[in-house]
């Protein structure tokens, strides 16, 4: 399931929640590394809760593309690859540009609103991103997504940014990005902004295809070895 799109936390949240929350931090932290086995019992004693709402959780990240689930309740988080990043990278490459250019022919003032406060949120991705700072990076892009009013280009983005949050995070520990690299990034997101709400699509997709290039999706495919390959055996 995608991240949520406000920051707000229910006031109750069941264990299976918790347990989604802390594994996903783990996982994109880099505590629990790819290709990790996940020992649920152990993880289960750890946490305080019984196996059944860690499963729960389990099947969640299984459906983000970050966990795999085997045939016999094992479960590990999911190896990278250098052909699966590159296949991220274009499948976003030709799907975000349509979507920004859609925003700027399609938005209204509640979209403006809603991509001008994820903006206000956005952090500078450093090092080892924070699952917060990577959920506001999902905000920004995720609500000039929605101005697109595709439902169903919107599905196939989520589906993207579930997936390569892992790579995010490899590109991030490889790269040491600089003062003027996060200035730049923040330039192209209130660029992209801009033209977005200025109505100019051609604009829009100009400034999506400037900003994907540099993105740390691109940048994650020079980090893994052609040779790196999936675990076919292993069900996804």
């Amino acid at each position: 399931m995608p991240a949520p799109a406000s920051p707000l936390q229910p006031l109750f949240r069941s264990k299976s929640e918790l347990a989604y929350e802390e594994l996903r931090r783990r996982i994109l932290t880099g505590v629990i590394e790819p290709g990790d086995v996940i020992g649920q019992t152990k993880l289960a004693a750890e946490l305080g809760l019984s196996t059944t709402p860690l499963r729960e959780a389990l099947k969640r990240l299984s459906t983000e593309g970050l966990v795999e689930l085997g045939s016999h309740r094992d479960a590990r988080v999911v190896p990278l690859s250098q052909a699966e990043a590159q296949n991220l990278y274009e499948v976003r490459a030709a799907a975000d540009p349509l979507a920004c250019g859609l925003a700027a022919e399609r938005r209204d003032d509640a979209d403006i609103a809603r991509i001008d406060a994820a903006l206000s949120e956005l952090e500078p991705l450093t090092g080892v991103a924070s699952p917060d700072a990577l959920d506001a990076h999902r905000r920004f892009h995720l609500a000039i997504y929605e101005a697109a009013a595709n439902p169903t280009l919107l599905g196939i983005l989520e589906g993207l940014w579930d997936k390569t949050d892992l790579y995010r995070q490899r590109a991030l520990r490889a790269w040491s990005p600089t003062a003027e690299d996060r200035a730049r990034v923040h330039r192209q997101h209130t660029a992209l902004r801009d033209a977005i709400v200025a109505g100019d699509p051609e604009l829009a997709r100009e400034r999506s295809r400037k900003h994907i290039t540099h993105s740390l999706g691109r940048r994650a495919i020079g980090t893994l070895e052609p040779s790196a390959a999936r675990d076919s055996e292993t069900a996804e």
